[in-house]
């Protein structure tokens, strides 16, 4: 049984716009249960987009928002969907508690899908700062998976690949290669 409380949630990491969010929502969708995106919830506590936190607090000060709400969550009673930042899992820290406390899928996608997905979103400029300082979104996707990859990886029970499928065939993917996970896919 205590295995089950400490796998009560499924936490969705990767880069940004490999569909965290959307999946976050369906997966909860489907259980009838709750889902929480990490960024939504750090503007909300600070009062301030993430883009405005990296430029007067930096990013130390972030990260360190991101960390607590992040164990906040995977601690919380009950089960949860959790789609935290695409770094959240740079911290050792963080990459503990989501394996202590949750099925963890790493959510992948090329790199010219997520620049195609992130121009196709109008708040990513506004909301999300530059990682790198690389000059074109290409550049700068490009070098963040690079050094992010290999932690993503170390982390992660499952990898979905989100290039070219639905929302319905990537959360198929999951709970199949989920099996383990003890919620019941008709609940």
């Amino acid at each position: 049984m205590k295995d089950q409380i400490q796998k009560s949630k499924i936490v969705l990491i990767g880069y940004r716009a490999t569909g965290k969010t959307t999946i976050a929502s369906e997966l909860a969708s489907r259980w009838g249960f709750d889902w929480v995106d990490v960024d939504v919830a750090i503007e909300e506590r600070a009062c301030k987009s993430i883009a405005r936190i990296f430029r007067e607090d930096g990013e130390r000060a972030f990260r360190e928002l991101e960390a607590e709400l992040v164990a906040e969550f995977l601690t919380a009673p009950g089960p949860l969907v959790v789609a935290p930042g695409g770094g959240a899992p740079l911290r050792e820290d963080t990459r503990r508690i989501m394996r202590e406390r949750g099925v963890v899928v790493w959510l992948t996608a090329s790199v010219d899908t997520i620049a195609r997905r992130m121009s196709g979103d109008a708040s990513t400029s506004s909301r999300r700062p530059s990682l790198t300082g690389a000059t074109s979104p290409i550049a700068e996707i490009s070098t963040a998976l690079a050094s992010r990859e290999p932690i993503y990886r170390s982390v992660a029970d499952v990898t979905v690949d989100t290039d070219g499928k639905t929302v319905d065939e990537i959360v198929e993917e999951i709970l199949d290669q989920a099996p383990g996970f003890f919620f019941n896919r008709s609940s």
